[in-house]
């Protein structure tokens, strides 16, 4: 299989292509998994790498890593790859790739690995010409794999998975992250924080963005929010979102353009049925000067 010079376009990939892919990735998932569970309680201070404030990664993001590209470049030796862990496959910017482009986060998480708490991923997502095709996201903890290949639907462990039915806010169990790096939009996170608190079940932070996607696509949670992030923390899991039915955009309703550089800047995903709901009170967020 090789990469493609010619412009953009949405043409989906033929579908044995697309399973070929799939295989490739949850046995890279799944191979990574195995070796973060190994690596439980060992890193060490010295064996820390300290990217900048709040955000880290070990030698065991790194590992996970190199299984995960080993994999992919075992069968799709020209595919382009954009990886957490500074790995860098091409020269060109990302607006620039036609194509093939895998997107992978090896350890997303990190923070709640290093600190032994229970919840955290491996999230491989594949693009073709700007659009993402196709997504795995494995719960190393608790052996979970949810995956979707695009218009073939979503799946959590081979089985068929949906979106929750609720249909309020007041319904609905959201989840959230909270700024850690940049905290010029602390105060707006606060106001729209209070705001779901008021107005839903509640608000959990567990602390993978990759995971809060994939439990919006079977039903866990309603509704998920942040922003901040990179296209390796989203890239598969919203996908696997709206192949389970849900809907994801940015704070504004608007859907995420083609540019893979600035997929998961903001994001907003839900079942779609509270989706308005969810965006009514994001307000703080798109005006900072608003109450």
């Amino acid at each position: 299989m090789s990469s493609t010079s010619s412009p953009r376009h949405n043409t989906i990939p033929d579908f044995a292509t697309l399973t070929q892919a799939r295989d490739i990735a949850l046995e890279a998932a799944g191979r990574a998994a195995s070796f973060i569970q190994a690596q439980r309680g060992r890193p060490e201070a010295q064996d820390i790498q300290d990217k900048g404030l709040n955000d880290f990664a070990t030698f065991v993001d790194e590992g996970a890593q190199q299984l995960i590209i080993a994999s992919i470049r075992s069968a799709f030796s020209d595919h382009a790859i954009l990886a957490e862990e500074g790995f860098e496959d091409s020269s060109r910017s990302l607006a620039d790739i036609d194509g093939w482009l895998w997107i992978i986060d090896p350890l997303d998480g990190t923070t709640n690995f290093l600190h032994g708490i229970p919840h955290y991923g491996v999230s491989i997502g594949l693009q073709h010409n700007g659009t993402t095709v196709l997504g795995v996201v494995r719960d190393v903890c608790r052996g979970e794999t949810f995956h979707a290949i695009r218009g073939a639907g979503a799946f959590q462990d081979g089985l068929p998975c949906h979106v929750s039915k609720a249909a309020r806010l007041s319904d609905s169990l959201i989840t959230t992250g909270f700024p850690y790096k940049q905290f010029d939009y602390l105060d707006g996170y606060t106001d729209c924080i209070r705001r779901f608190w008021q107005d839903s079940r509640g608000v959990r932070r567990p602390g993978s963005a990759s995971l809060d996607l994939a439990w919006v696509a079977c039903g866990r949670f309603e509704g998920f929010f942040e922003q901040g992030l990179m296209p390796w923390d989203v890239s598969a899991g919203a996908l696997i979102v709206e192949e389970a039915g849900g809907r994801y955009t940015d704070f504004y309703g608007r859907s995420p353009g083609p540019d893979s550089s600035t997929l998961g800047s903001e994001i907003v995903a839900s079942n779609a049925l509270i989706h308005d709901e969810m965006i009514a009170r994001l307000g703080p967020l798109r005006h900072p000067d608003a109450v």
